[in-house]
């Protein structure tokens, strides 16, 4: 698969914490700030992927505009954003996401023992490229996987990479709560969180 010229798949906007960031000229923790401290963002607008929020680029673009002070959003940033995701489309709800998923749903897909495997595996071009590489994380688009996973089985040595159904159409259909599902609280959070 490695260097494969597929025609590119459309695939909906969005921005992850590090582009959100970017479109307002913050930096990134400002974004968890506005979640946790100032309660002028949440995750409504949000599909949590590998445990992380993707905001939906067509919110994301109009935030600025709903927050006690108003914040300006940077066209330039908003234009790359686009660029980088082209072709692509605007989503203006999450429920017209189509399945997405990231390195925690895949392990999970195909049942594997370790994210090493699907690491290796993407690195030596024999996993299909990401979709989307959102805040330095891949993103893929379900369906191609799925497509692609008996060329993959195919190639496969040590690692039977057989698609796990269950997983697969909670995937499909929206209501997968396995790895990766939520997101996970972190630092001093994840302290408090554990008590």
């Amino acid at each position: 698969m490695a260097g494969d010229q597929r025609p590119a798949a459309r695939k909906p906007y969005l921005a992850g914490g590090a582009e959100f960031a970017a479109l307002y000229g913050v930096k990134r923790i400002q974004v968890s700030q506005w979640i946790s401290r100032d309660h002028t963002l949440d995750y409504r607008y949000a599909k949590i992927i590998s445990g992380s929020p993707y905001w939906l680029l067509q919110f994301a673009k109009g935030f600025g505009e709903t927050t006690p002070r108003r914040r300006n959003l940077n066209e330039v940033e908003l234009a790359r954003v686009i660029k980088e995701q082209d072709p692509g489309y605007w989503v203006a709800e999450v429920t017209q996401l189509p399945p997405l998923v990231g390195l925690a749903e895949v392990e999970a897909l195909f049942q594997l023992p370790s994210n090493a495997l699907l690491r290796n595996a993407i690195s030596t071009g024999r996993f299909r490229p990401a979709d989307y590489t959102l805040s330095g994380s891949p993103i893929w688009l379900l369906g191609p996987v799925v497509e692609e996973a008996p060329a993959l089985q195919a190639v496969a040595r040590g690692v039977e990479w057989a698609i796990d159904e269950k997983v697969l159409d909670a995937l499909s259909d929206g209501s997968y709560d396995g790895p990766g599902a939520r997101i996970v609280a972190r630092g001093k959070a994840a302290g408090r969180s554990s008590k």
